[in-house]
């Protein structure tokens, strides 16, 4: 089952370490700014990309796309609960709440896994 999460608990959980957060989105919008940490997941590439990028299925995981009319985040999280992962959460005001509430990206390419 996924779960809803909301922006301060995401900084809580980014900040303390203790989840891995993953982007929803083609590579370029992640390319251009994503959370801080998080790995590039796009939805349509769950089942390719999930085993190697998240090989822990009990591990804690966010999802996120962009806004909340995107559904990329719904559908790649709704995905991973499906292939077995244990604990995953949508946060799914996603990037531009993020940003609106003035909280630090990255950019750059993903990184290899």
């Amino acid at each position: 089952m996924v779960r809803s999460i909301g922006r301060d608990d995401v900084k809580k959980k980014i900040d303390s370490g203790s989840v891995t957060v993953v982007e929803a989105l083609p590579a370029s919008y992640y390319e251009e700014a994503h959370l801080p940490g998080a790995l590039n997941l796009p939805h349509d590439a769950v089942d390719a990309l999930a085993p190697g990028l998240l090989p822990d299925k009990q591990a804690e995981i966010i999802v996120y796309c962009s806004n909340t009319p995107c559904p990329n985040s719904g559908i790649a999280s709704q995905r991973l609960t499906e292939l077995g992962y244990a604990n995953v959460y949508e946060y799914g005001e996603g990037k531009q709440d993020w940003i609106d509430a003035g909280l630090p990206t990255e950019s750059g390419p993903a990184r290899a896994s």
